[in-house]
């Protein structure tokens, strides 16, 4: 997996959830603290727009669906934002008691079948090792659903030989090409692929002198795999970019 790498500038050091956006091949972006919303064009000398939308929280992840961008925040919160020329409008959709539970989350994906948001948890109350569940959320009825997926992390466990390996995602998206959810692990430098029931295919280990603190993925309609990493304390952030070469790649 050698990728082709865009670096980043100093104000995207904590750059966290991507989301490619095929119209004039850009990717939008989040970064993990300050509330500004970027567009950065891959095929324009890196170009790079940005946008204030919100002040601090902690970002995690971004979703583009029916032309609005959905912006997932650590403790569950779902801020919407649509453009309107080039002003933005936002909402905010409070998770069910976010202030009294310990659940966090750093990954959420759009499911077609669903008709859902998912939000993937990194670190959720309900969860044990051998499990990790996600939470759905109906842009519709603006209804928060629990356990909408519910990952074995078991035969991860034991492809890797790790037993005492806790899963903890930091980013998901669904291949379009081969219909398979990709889960990243900043943490854990993996790269775990399952069907979109969530049942266990494969994993790639992550060299983590390339992939410091991977924090989003995304995918282009050919199946092109996109990666972001966060600075890490050295360096610069970066964007990589992995060419569908094969089934999976």
């Amino acid at each position: 997996m050698n990728p082709f790498v865009i670096k980043m500038p100093a104000d995207l050091a904590e750059i966290s959830g991507i989301v490619y956006y095929p119209k004039d091949t850009s990717v939008f972006a989040i970064e993990d603290e300050d509330g500004f919303f970027y567009k950065i064009y891959l095929t324009k000398n890196n170009e790079i727009k940005k946008w204030k939308f919100d002040k601090k929280h902690d970002y995690e992840d971004v979703v583009l669906h029916d032309s609005i961008f959905y912006i997932l925040i650590s403790n569950g919160d779902i801020e919407s934002l649509q453009f309107t020329g080039d002003s933005i409008i936002s909402n905010t959709f409070l998770f069910p008691d976010a202030s009294k539970k310990t659940n966090e989350f750093e990954s959420m994906y759009f499911d077609d079948n669903l008709k859902q948001l998912v939000l993937l948890c990194k670190d959720c109350e309900d969860d044990s090792k051998k499990t990790v569940s996600a939470w759905g959320y109906n842009i519709d009825s603006q209804n928060y659903t629990p356990a909408v997926l519910i990952i074995d992390v078991q035969p991860l466990i034991e492809k890797l030989g790790k037993p005492k390996m806790r899963l903890k995602p930091s980013a998901t998206a669904i291949n379009p090409v081969t219909n398979e959810l990709y889960i990243l692990s900043s943490i854990n430098h993996l790269l775990i692929v399952t069907d979109r029931s969530g049942k266990f295919k494969e994993v790639f280990e992550l060299d983590p002198g390339i992939y410091k603190q991977a924090e989003g993925i995304a995918f282009t309609p050919a199946g092109d795999m996109i990666i972001s990493n966060e600075s890490h304390k050295t360096g610069l952030a970066n964007i990589l970019i992995l060419k569908n070469k094969k089934k999976g790649l």
